[in-house]
């Protein structure tokens, strides 16, 4: 009985310290609501329209030059990094079947609407033909690509998904790749400083 008497004082003992923990305070009041919404209260629109919009918009234009420039502070995280600039200039110093790929459907679709069945087997086979070679082409970009950056940084460095970074930038028509191309057609040196 004496134990029960003594395990119900130390329970007393525990409950008292957990109150005390419970009721310390922040040292300061609650604010009124009042107070934090008028604390919290700021304007929803400048006060000069114009010139935020003005800004906002060089804001803009000077982005959208730093991407295209291939500065890495403006560049989206995808295309970031020495690795991803390697690729970059091996992609856009070599010639690929992936940049012909826009005027070739082009093509397509205009072949498409004559009936001749000899016109429509041969554009038919010419486009699966095509895109054979385009995946060929894919695939061998891709390697090299992964190649060129495990001897400039290392097997053990190299980003995932670099040989698809560079197959995917080689089916774009090169005056349309973003960042812009920062080196002529066969001038890629994988030894060049970045």
């Amino acid at each position: 009985m004496s134990s029960r008497h003594h395990d119900s004082a130390q329970d007393n003992d525990q409950n008292e310290s957990t109150d005390e923990t419970l009721h310390q305070g922040k040292g300061r009041p609650t604010p009124k609501r009042r107070e934090a919404e008028a604390r919290n209260q700021r304007p929803l629109i400048p006060n000069d329209r114009k010139e935020a919009k003005a800004r906002a918009r060089s804001e803009r234009e000077k982005a959208r030059l730093g991407m295209a420039a291939g500065d890495d502070r403006f560049l989206p995280a995808k295309e970031k990094g020495p690795q991803k600039r390697l690729i970059r200039d091996y992609v856009d110093a070599r010639w690929s079947l992936g940049e012909f790929m826009l005027p070739v459907m082009i093509i397509v679709i205009v072949l498409t609407f004559i009936r001749e069945p000899m016109i429509v087997t041969i554009y038919t086979v010419g486009l699966w033909v095509f895109v054979a070679a385009l995946l060929i082409d894919s695939f061998v970009i891709g390697r090299k690509a992964r190649k060129i950056a495990a001897d400039r940084f290392g097997k053990d460095e190299v980003e995932k998904g670099l040989g698809v970074y560079a197959a995917m930038r080689a089916i774009q028509m090169r005056g349309m790749r973003l960042p812009k191309p920062a080196v002529k057609r066969g001038e890629f040196d994988p030894n060049r400083r970045l």
